[in-house]
């Protein structure tokens, strides 16, 4: 399991699998984000079968499927509530964790922290520096 912390309540991962579940649990995630749509990948667990083994593990869980190609203001709010609601840490994936991360920045959009958002993701691993505009000026 690839998890990279953007702050102390929030990291992100590529796809996780069944038993990583349970490994987030032990590293203290509380709470899976799952931003992946089912079937985006031949042999990806579904969301039901990611879902049961968090409620196993003891661990809230959200589905909130995206697509890089239709990512957009809609997706980056419901992000932003459940984050708000979720019981922290959270532990949010998608394909190579590019998506969650996108989805966490966005919600730091028109706040004026355009470049420690972009300096955070970055020490991650990911490069969103194309958000910039959106970043500066809100969605």
């Amino acid at each position: 399991m690839d998890v990279r912390r953007l702050t102390d309540t929030i990291a992100v991962s590529s796809q996780i699998s069944v038993p990583e579940v349970a490994e987030a649990a032990r590293l203290g995630f509380h709470t899976l984000i799952n931003n992946r749509p089912d079937g985006e990948d031949p042999g990806q667990p579904s969301a039901r079968e990611i879902e049961a083994a968090a409620r196993v593990a003891g661990l809230e869980y959200h589905h909130l499927p995206v697509t890089m190609g239709a990512l957009g203001a809609r997706d980056a709010r419901a992000f932003a509530a459940l984050i708000a609601q979720a019981h922290a840490p959270v532990l949010a994936f998608c394909r190579s964790g590019t998506r969650s991360a996108m989805l966490w920045a966005l919600t730091r959009a028109g706040y004026g922290d355009t470049e420690q958002v972009i300096s955070v993701a970055a020490r991650a691993g990911y490069d969103l520096s194309g958000l910039r505009p959106v970043l500066e000026h809100g969605i």
